[in-house]
C-alpha cells in the first residue's frame, strides 16, 4: 500500500507562519471529511453525480472484453497509435511511460516480448503527425481513436486523416485497423463506428475523461502492449476500500485533500507542485495537473456564488529541477505547497565505480545511482523545510501496476474530497467549453454561424 508523509506541512515543524496544525485540524475537520467520504460513497451509483469512475475497479466485464481484444489481435500489430487529448491520452501516457521498459519504443521486437510500440498523438501540430505518420507502417498499426462525446475536434480530425490514410492503403479491411472508445449510445463516432464496423469499447455513463483512466480509455491500450490488467485492478480495488474508511487518521486521499485545501484557503500557497523522483512518473505529474486544474478551478460555487478559486497545479521532476526550479521554490514566494513522489525500490540497480578517490567526486566511487536519486529527494525535502516550505510525500514500494493503479486512483479520491472542501462541482468544466464552442465557430462548424460573427469581431482587437 502506498503511504503518505505530511510531517513536512505541520507547524511543528515548518513554524506558523507556513505550516498548519495537523492535529487540530484533523481534529477540527473530522465530522466534515466522515460526512465527504460518506456521501461521495453513497452518491456513486446515482446518475448524474459523475463518479462512477469509483466503480471502475469493479467493472468485470469491460475487463474480460478488453483483455479478449487484446488476446485476439496479439502479434498482428507493430504499433499501436491512440488518437485522444486531454484525459482521453494522459492518462495512458502516464502509465504506459511508467510501466513499460524504458525506451519501449526503441527496443527489439524480441525485447518488447513481440508486442507492439505504442504512441499517443495528443496534440494536433501538423509538423509531429506528419512525421510520425511518415515513419509508422500503417498496415501494420492499429488505430485506437478516443473521444467520448464523439466529435472532439481535435482528435476527430486526426482520425479522419487516419481513416483516409488506412483506406487507401488497406481498401476494405482497413476497418480492422481501427478501434474506437466511446459513448455507449450518442456522439458521432459511435454512429461511425456502428456503421462502419469498428471493433467498439464503451466509456461508461457518468465517467468524465480526467476520471477515464481506469475504464476502456486506459484499459484498451494497456493490454494491447501486454500490461497486467488484473493487477491494475486489484490496486484499485485494494486502494478503494482503503479509501472508504472515514477516519481522516487512516485515509490518504482525505489527509493530501484537507492539507491542500487549507494550504490554499488558510496560508495562501495557491500553487499545488507534484515532484515525482523518479523519470518513470513523469507523466504523472501532466496527468495529475489536468486531473487538479480541470477539477478545481471554478467560477462559481455550488451555491452560485463567483468565487473564481481553485490551486494552480505545477508539474515538476526530480532530482532535475532541483538545478533550475529549486531556488525560486526555497528563496522565492513561499505561496507553493510541493508533493513528492519517492520510490523505495527500483527495478534495476546502478553502481557507480570507485575511481578518481583522490579527487572532490571520489565519495560517489561504492554508491549507487539508486541512493544518489533517494538522497537527492531527502535532502531536497529537508532544505524545503529549512525555509519552511510545505511540502508532502507519497512513497511507493515500487513502480508496477498495483502500486501506480494505487497512486493514480488515491489522487482521484484526494481530487473529489478537495472539491467538496471548495464546495463546487468537481465534475463540470465549462471554461475549456466555452474555447471549444469558439473552435467550432471558426472552423465553421453549422449551429455556430452567430458565435462566429462574434468571435470575428473579437479577434480584430486581438
Amino acid at each position: 500500500m502506498i503511504k503518505l508523509n505530511c510531517l513536512k506541512s505541520d507547524s511543528a515543524i515548518i513554524g506558523e507562519e507556513n505550516g498548519l496544525n495537523l492535529k487540530e485540524e484533523f481534529a477540527n475537520y473530522s465530522e466534515t471529511i466522515t460526512h465527504i467520504i460518506t456521501s461521495l460513497n453513497q452518491r456513486k451509483d446515482k446518475p448524474g453525480q459523475w463518479l462512477q469512475w469509483m466503480n471502475l475497479g469493479y467493472h468485470e466485464q469491460t475487463v474480460w472484453y478488453v483483455k479478449e481484444f487484446a488476446s485476439m489481435v496479439r502479434g498482428r500489430f507493430d504499433n499501436v497509435l491512440v488518437l485522444g487529448i486531454g484525459g482521453s491520452a494522459l492518462g495512458g501516457i502516464a502509465v504506459t511511460e511508467a510501466l513499460l521498459k524504458p525506451y519501449w519504443n526503441l527496443l527489439t521486437k524480441e525485447d518488447r516480448n513481440n508486442y507492439p510500440r505504442i504512441f499517443f498523438l495528443d496534440n494536433i501540430d501538423p509538423d509531429s503527425m506528419n512525421a510520425l505518420l511518415s515513419i509508422l507502417d500503417l498496415k501494420k498499426t492499429l488505430v485506437n481513436v478516443i473521444t467520448k462525446s464523439g466529435d472532439t475536434a481535435e482528435t476527430m480530425a486526426q482520425f479522419m486523416i487516419l481513416k483516409d490514410r488506412l483506406q487507401k492503403e488497406l481498401g476494405d479491411d482497413y476497418r480492422k485497423n481501427i478501434v474506437a472508445t466511446t459513448d455507449k449510445s450518442l456522439g458521432i463516432l459511435k454512429q461511425i463506428a456502428d456503421q462502419e464496423g469498428y471493433k467498439t469499447f464503451i466509456i461508461p455513463n457518468d465517467v468524465g475523461g480526467r476520471f477515464s483512466v481506469f475504464s476502456a480509455v486506459g484499459l484498451v491500450p494497456f493490454a494491447l502492449v501486454g500490461l497486467n490488467v488484473d493487477e491494475i485492478i486489484n490496486g484499485i480495488k485494494d486502494m478503494d476500500l482503503a479509501l472508504k474508511n472515514t477516519d481522516i487518521h487512516q485515509n490518504i486521499a482525505a489527509q493530501g485533500a484537507l492539507i491542500q485545501y487549507l494550504m490554499d484557503k488558510k496560508m495562501n500557497k495557491r500553487i499545488s507542485v507534484m515532484m515525482p523522483y523518479s523519470s518513470r512518473l513523469k507523466y504523472v505529474s501532466d496527468w495529475f495537473v489536468q486531473l487538479w486544474a480541470e477539477s478545481l478551478g471554478k467560477e462559481y460555487d455550488n451555491n452560485g456564488n463567483k468565487v473564481n478559486i481553485g490551486p494552480t497545479p505545477v508539474k515538476s521532476i526530480g532530482a532535475t529541477e532541483q538545478h533550475s526550479l529549486l531556488q525560486l521554490f526555497n528563496e522565492g514566494p513561499n505561496d507553493k505547497i510541493i508533493t513528492f513522489i519517492r520510490v523505495e525500490n527500483f527495478d534495476t540497480v546502478l553502481e557507480i565505480p570507485k575511481s578518481y578517490e583522490y579527487t572532490g567526486i571520489g565519495y560517489l566511487g561504492g554508491k549507487t545511482i539508486n541512493d544518489l536519486l533517494n538522497a537527492e529527494a531527502d535532502s531536497t525535502r529537508v532544505s524545503l523545510s529549512d525555509y519552511s516550505r510545505p511540502t508532502l510525500t507519497i512513497t511507493l514500494e515500487k513502480i508496477d501496476e498495483y502500486n501506480i493503479a494505487q497512486l493514480l486512483y488515491m489522487l482521484e479520491v484526494q481530487t473529489a474530497i478537495a472539491g467538496e472542501l471548495y464546495n463546487i462541482n468537481t465534475f463540470n468544466q465549462s471554461g475549456v467549453e466555452q474555447a471549444k464552442n469558439y473552435t467550432y465557430a471558426l472552423m465553421g462548424r453549422a449551429g455556430y454561424e452567430d458565435s462566429a460573427h462574434s468571435l470575428q469581431e473579437k479577434l480584430i482587437n486581438v
